[in-house]
């Protein structure tokens, strides 16, 4: 089943074009990267994609229905959530805190609630730090639930990033470059955390620049090139393809 359907995109920025009708799916449940060199429009798909930056044509499809004109708030409650290439946590709060954060767009519990401090929302506060655990479970990470966020090391934020994506309950998890800035070490962490969130049920679509890790953990692949794209296929069919090849390594 096609979850993501991407329809004639684009977006111009006054002269430059930084993406000239790009259309492709993400079927459920699979591992989907979008590559290319610097420039070549990526994160400003992501953008569209996730509501974020508005489209100039083009439409884009979750779960069929047209999610083109929502706005973020609203793409991300249907089942959308993504990722940013520069993390983003919230000072002055624990990792348990940051993830918790996540999980606004599920709650009942407004201000007024909150403040007459209803029976109600006991319950949904105990779910919801309940849920939070399990996620920092899920990635390893639940030793640090009562740290500061901010003082863990990047690969560590970088999996808290995660935890609070996943806390909204998301259908699919959009990554921007989700490998950015981490050494080997952590790289290879982060794949590993990518293919078991995969293993939840959660379908993947990432930007990354790393080849090493698309090509070990990425189930289909979308190339762009001067925000058009030029290719579409496995990883195997990807690393033998000759346009792929040209604007990778030349003529």
């Amino acid at each position: 089943m096609t979850l993501l359907k991407i329809d004639a995109m684009d977006k111009r920025f006054g002269g430059l074009h930084a993406v000239n009708s790009v259309s492709f799916g993400v079927e459920q449940g699979v591992i989907k990267a979008v590559i290319g060199p610097n420039g070549a429009g990526k994160t400003t798909l992501f953008n569209l994609i996730s509501g974020s930056l508005p489209h100039d044509s083009g439409t884009v499809s979750f779960q069929n229905k047209q999610i083109s004109d929502l706005k973020p708030y609203q793409i991300a409650r249907s089942g959308m959530a993504r990722t940013f290439q520069n993390i983003k946590m919230f000072h002055g709060m624990t990792a348990l805190e940051n993830v918790k954060v996540g999980m606004h767009p599920r709650t009942r519990a407004g201000f007024w609630a909150g403040m007459l401090n209803l029976p109600w929302t006991w319950a949904e506060e105990k779910k919801i730090h309940d849920r939070a655990m399990e996620l920092l479970h899920l990635l390893e990470i639940e030793e640090f639930a009562h740290i500061e966020a901010t003082s863990l090391a990047f690969g560590q934020q970088r999996a808290v990033e995660f935890a609070r994506a996943l806390a909204s309950d998301p259908k699919i998890l959009l990554l921007d470059e989700p490998a950015a800035g981490l050494n080997i070490y952590e790289t290879a962490e982060v794949a590993r955390l990518i293919t078991r969130i995969q293993a939840q049920g959660i379908t993947v679509l990432l930007v990354e620049h790393d080849m090493s890790l698309v090509m070990d953990i990425s189930d289909e692949i979308v190339v762009l090139s001067f925000g058009e794209k030029i290719a579409e296929g496995t990883p195997s069919e990807i690393q033998h393809n000759e346009d792929v090849i040209k604007i990778y390594l030349g003529e």
